[in-house]
């Protein structure tokens, strides 16, 4: 077959594929062009086939209708909705959110991790904890959030190598009283099983190495208002202990909001710790 024959099929079995949502164009007239979430619904008022975010609505749910990747999906929606923000921040809040309650069909991510854990580092061994068991949020000494025990361990692996960490110290592998770690006749340990460095100079290289993950424990005393000012609207993001509570108009409603969070909300943390300890936003205690 010619290779101009061959590109004729493949554009010709796309053509099959995807087909235009006429029957979506009536819910594409109202989209703004600010910041928000959106849903694409199908025949379920309870499960959504996808939920995105973005800093222009109409713009990026159009694109949705120019790309033969999302043929299963078009087919599939009835209806389109969307909730506008005040910007970027709370459209990732929201989304997040939102796609950890409604479990959307095709959104992959952000799903509920019940393995969460860390790595707690005290005086002895580094000890692997999870989030199920202990409030991350107040912990101290916590360093890095994995997705599975296998996930952290590897990582004191890696900083073994890196930094001629004892796995024997590091809790990796027994170590025989008097006796070097078998990684010290390799020269791949600095020897702090055997006397070469003191125990107090390993647990120095080793926080060193993990304290760009460092667990940061949240800074105030209860919830705060996380003030996002746009060019439609303001909005006061209510958080408590990383835990996204929701995002309301005024002081007043965000008080309102507040509640017990359960457990450690991950995504919160990775969306809010950076913009919240760097003071890009006005923080209201409530």
């Amino acid at each position: 077959m010619s290779r101009r024959a061959t590109t004729h099929r493949l554009e010709f079995d796309a053509a099959a594929i995807y087909e235009y949502p006429e029957h979506l164009r009536q819910w594409l007239e109202g989209l703004p062009n600010q910041p928000g979430v959106y849903t694409f619904h199908g025949e379920s008022e309870t499960m959504p086939l996808y939920i995105g975010k973005s800093i222009n609505l109409r713009t990026r749910v159009m694109s949705h209708f120019r790309t033969t990747d999302e043929a299963k999906m078009l087919r599939l929606a009835r209806r389109i909705s969307w909730i506008p923000t005040a910007g970027d921040l709370g459209a990732l809040l929201l989304e997040a959110q939102m796609i950890k309650t409604q479990q959307p069909l095709f959104n992959k991510r952000l799903r509920k991790n019940r393995q969460l854990c860390s790595l707690q580092i005290g005086s002895d061994k580094p000890q692997v904890v999870y989030a199920k068991e202990l409030d991350f949020s107040h912990s101290p000494d916590l360093y890095g959030l994995f997705r599975s025990r296998r996930a952290a361990l590897e990582t004191l692996k890696s900083l073994a190598d890196e930094h001629q960490l004892c796995h024997g110290l590091l809790g990796l592998e027994s170590l025989s009283a008097g006796r070097p770690c078998f990684r010290a006749a390799l020269k791949r340990c600095a020897g702090a099983c055997c006397g070469k460095e003191t125990r107090e100079a390993h647990h120095a290289r080793l926080i060193a190495a993990l304290e760009h993950v460092r667990v940061v424990c949240w800074p105030w005393q209860g919830p705060v208002g996380l003030v996002e000012q746009g060019k439609l609207q303001t909005q006061i993001h209510v958080i408590d202990h990383w835990f996204y509570l929701g995002s309301v108009d005024n002081i007043d409603e965000a008080r309102s909001l507040k509640r017990a969070p359960e457990g450690f909300d991950h995504d919160g943390y990775k969306i809010l710790c950076r913009p919240l300890l760097a003071g890009q936003y006005p923080v209201l205690p409530l």
